[in-house]
């Protein structure tokens, strides 16, 4: 059996490659040894000195200035929050993504969940004090801002960006428990504090928090409950990854922290249940329509030919709801048509279903060019603009 190695050595100015081929035979334990040795020589000799580029965990004295800053209730720590909570409202509200994003990145909640975890595994009860004082107090700042700016705009429609975040499943929890793994990690390393905000807009604290005082202004308990739902989740699964990652490298210990894994652990059980119906409700309806989007597009003439334009499934215990939006020309869809695709679905689906459709009138008009032959079919050369009216 032959090795190739192919490495470029330097040459003056310029670099050749160089190649060297090795041919195994039946070596004994000091040959093998001696090979060991070349690679281990040859590995050394082209990978660098990168040791001074190791980077250990910042000391307990350190890491325990930053925590402490960071879970104060301070000047800076309010008027962020306030502006992250405006902004945050203000984008739900107009269903901007990119907005919300924006307030994701300036928002220091992370500092106080952290401060949470970190003493937790100290055994710091005057830390965990301040660390809950400041968090709760952001969290009342924030859903009083997002509920008064709510009242102030008048706007009622309910989002999707909203919508999104009253929903919360199983999904969500995994994004906690990395983002607090990741937070935790940042926060222990000098050189990688830049990854914080980007931690803030995995888990998405504030924007919860805003939907809350919405729903509260919307006077809508599915909103709200939804949404706080999703910030405890996201809450405790921080603190619980977080104080995980802060054991693994050494600062504080488990025995400290036994309660408030337990605790923690206990929790996340019990948010599990509601997360874990949610995902299944979520995975069920996603498959529901996408099955009866092809039968409905490619196995019936009612609307095979038609411009599906939405179609929305929701479970209701062993049944289906399914609305269906359409655009068709006025009077090609009749109510037994509707009838008969509803049977069929339920046939193909083996579950009961209410099927209702809402018929879009499509209206064409055409403006031919002179220079055209009117009698030329569209694909030939005619171009059309189609208009269709609002309702």
């Amino acid at each position: 059996m032959a090795l190739v190695i192919t490495t470029p050595v330097p040459n003056g100015n310029s670099w050749q490659v160089l190649t060297v081929s090795f041919k195994f035979k039946r070596l004994g334990l000091l040959g093998y040894l001696r090979t060991i040795r070349f690679f281990k020589t040859w590995w050394n000799s082209n990978s660098g000195q990168w040791k001074w580029l190791a980077e250990k965990p910042i000391s307990m004295e350190g890491l325990n200035r930053q925590v402490w800053r960071s879970s104060v209730p301070s000047q800076s720590f309010y008027i962020l929050l306030g502006l992250s909570a405006i902004i945050a409202t203000l984008g739900l509200l107009a269903n901007s993504a990119a907005t919300i994003i924006g307030a994701m990145i300036i928002a220091p909640l992370m500092g106080p969940i952290l401060g949470i975890a970190y003493g937790m595994v100290m055994g710091n009860r005057r830390l965990l004090k301040r660390s809950a004082l400041t968090l709760l107090s952001g969290v009342f700042l924030t859903i009083f801002t997002s509920f008064i700016i709510c009242n102030l705009i008048g706007l009622r429609g309910v989002q999707g960006e909203i919508m999104a975040r009253s929903q919360p499943t199983l999904l969500d929890l995994g994004v906690a428990l990395a983002a607090g793994t990741a937070g935790a990690f940042a926060k222990s390393r000098r050189h990688i504090a830049d990854a914080l905000p980007g931690v803030a807009i995995a888990v998405a604290l504030v924007p919860p928090l805003s939907v809350i005082g919405i729903g509260i202004s919307f006077a809508s308990p599915e909103i709200w409950i939804g949404s706080s739902l999703l910030f405890l989740t996201n809450l405790i699964g921080i603190i619980l990854s977080g104080g995980l990652v802060f054991i693994a490298q050494e600062y504080g210990s488990l025995k400290r922290a036994k309660e408030g894994f337990i605790l923690s652990l206990f929790a996340l059980t019990m948010l599990g249940v509601p997360l874990g119906f949610s995902l299944n409700r979520l995975v069920l309806r996603d498959n529901v329509r996408r099955s009866i989007t092809v039968l409905i597009s490619q196995e019936t003439l009612t609307f095979s030919k038609t411009d599906v334009r939405r179609i929305q499934v929701d479970p209701q215990g062993e049944a289906l709801i399914v609305n269906l939006e359409v655009a068709a020309p006025a009077n090609t869809i009749s109510e037994n048509q509707v009838r008969l695709v509803r049977d069929f679905l339920e046939e193909r689906l083996e579950k009961p279903i209410s099927l209702n459709v809402q018929v879009i009138p499509l209206t064409q008009f055409t403006a031919p060019s002179e220079a055209i032959d009117p009698n030329l079919e569209p694909e030939e050369g005619e171009n059309f603009i189609h208009q269709e009216p609002y309702n």
